[in-house]
């Protein structure tokens, strides 16, 4: 029945006013849904920037300057008494090969002050590396070869741009005479970037050209392996205990209360724990995985416990009735079925709070892990250093060599945060199952 011309015009204000109210609606929900895209535009491009800067500073880093010398490996030259032997190489005077390999480079180079100032222009190492070349192979004592040899850092930074040669003399860490010097040896192809391999392999060192993360790779290693030992089993344990078998009561709320309470913990409180328990107290060696890896397992204990409840909640009821409906114990229905089926989320727990443990400096450097740890180590009781610390030390280093290997081993860094939370992910589909 059709409405009548007063009922009409008595419903158009209504309709009016309700579709204005539609019209906001959907003017509410566009704006929310655009800034919902700058949002997100946002943090793309403060991501990008924070890429492009670290590796725009850092990718020089694997390239390292080196010079081609001419080296005499003279038994006379390199002070070894009589006939070369095996037993005398360790100690001969290599960085005497290294002087009269530039003095003879630059004959015209007399007086003390330019011989000093050509000395300069390679690397404090280039005497080690000729004597691994020498202990490596005796047959070069006698002969004399062509070696490329690491630059000093000054050299090396000059080589890459990054030192004007338009700047006064006094604003520049080499001289003209230096400068002149590494510019002749680069006319004759003496000086060339060859891929940085002591970046690598090398631990750390106070000369920029010869630092390396090898020592501070192996220390996040080491200290990761004892953080996982200790941590996954008990966070795990924990995790089936308050979720299967303990009663709902107010002392497991507590527990429950602290646990999440602990995860918003700051991580320098674990670091002065853990120097107040394991170093003071049971008298357990600073600097060494060991310590700190008990540290970071006291830090993601709280993710892998929260994470492992979330992953046995989300196993479906019919799975731990079908297995008691035949004959399973309680213990039987957990090991057999409850925890293969939630064991994909409690793994992507833990992998996601061993890479915040590898991240982390500050409980590490309460334990001492803030040492100045040339050797690599070999066991978690050995002083070491591990990545983020390693970064923190060479952004404290006045130099200017140590800005861009203090980028690299950032990206180094995420390179494995990255493959961590890949692998993550990788297991969360790989053995997620839907119900």
């Amino acid at each position: 029945m059709s409405e009548s011309l007063p009922e009409l015009a008595a419903n158009k204000p209504r309709k009016a006013a309700r579709d204005a109210r539609l019209k906001r609606r959907y003017r509410a929900e566009r704006r929310f849904r655009a800034y919902g895209v700058l949002s997100v535009v946002a943090a793309l491009c403060f991501l990008a920037v924070l890429f492009v800067t670290i590796i725009g500073k850092g990718y020089s880093a694997f390239t390292q300057t080196e010079i081609l010398l001419a080296v005499n490996f003279d038994p006379a030259v390199l002070g070894i008494e009589g006939a070369p032997d095996a037993a005398k190489l360790p100690g001969a005077d290599y960085d005497a090969a290294v002087k009269t390999a530039l003095r003879a480079a630059f004959p015209d180079v007399s007086s003390r002050d330019d011989k000093r100032d050509l000395y300069e222009i390679m690397s404090s190492g280039a005497s080690y590396e000729l004597r691994a070349l020498a202990l490596r192979d005796p047959s070069v004592v006698g002969t004399a070869r062509d070696v490329w040899l690491p630059a000093s850092d000054h050299v090396d930074v000059f080589a890459k741009g990054h030192i004007s040669v338009g700047a006064a003399e006094s604003e520049r860490k080499l001289s003209d005479k230096q400068i002149a010097w590494v510019k002749q040896l680069r006319d004759k192809g003496a000086v060339a970037k060859h891929f940085n391999t002591r970046f690598f392999l090398n631990g750390d060192s106070r000369e920029p050209e010869q630092a390396g993360i090898l020592g501070a790779v192996v220390g996040s290693f080491l200290t990761l392996i004892v953080t996982l030992i200790l941590a996954f089993p008990i966070g795990v344990m924990a995790a089936v205990y308050l979720e299967e078998f303990a009663p709902k009561n107010r002392w497991t709320d507590l527990i429950e209360v602290n646990i999440n309470n602990l995860a918003a913990v700051p991580s320098i409180v674990f670091g002065l724990l853990g120097l107040a328990v394991f170093i003071n107290f049971f008298g357990l060696p600073r600097s060494a995985p060991l310590v700190g890896g008990m540290v970071l397992a006291l830090l993601v204990l709280p993710t892998i416990i929260i994470a492992g409840r979330a992953a046995l909640k989300s196993v479906p009821p019919s799975i731990r009735e079908a297995a008691l409906g035949i004959g399973a114990s309680h213990m039987q229905m957990i090991a057999h079925h409850v925890l293969p089926v939630a064991m994909p989320g409690i793994l992507t727990g833990t992998i996601i709070g061993m890479a915040h443990a590898l991240g982390e400096s500050a409980p590490l450097l309460m334990v001492g892990m803030v040492a100045f740890v040339v050797d690599v180590p070999h066991s978690i009781l050995d002083p070491a250093t591990v990545l983020p610390v390693q970064v923190y030390m060479w952004a404290d280093s006045p130099e200017r060599a140590f800005v861009e290997r203090t980028s690299a081993a950032i990206m180094m860094l995420l390179v494995f945060l990255f493959v961590m939370n890949s692998l993550a992910i990788f297991l969360r589909h790989k053995f997620e199952r839907r119900w």
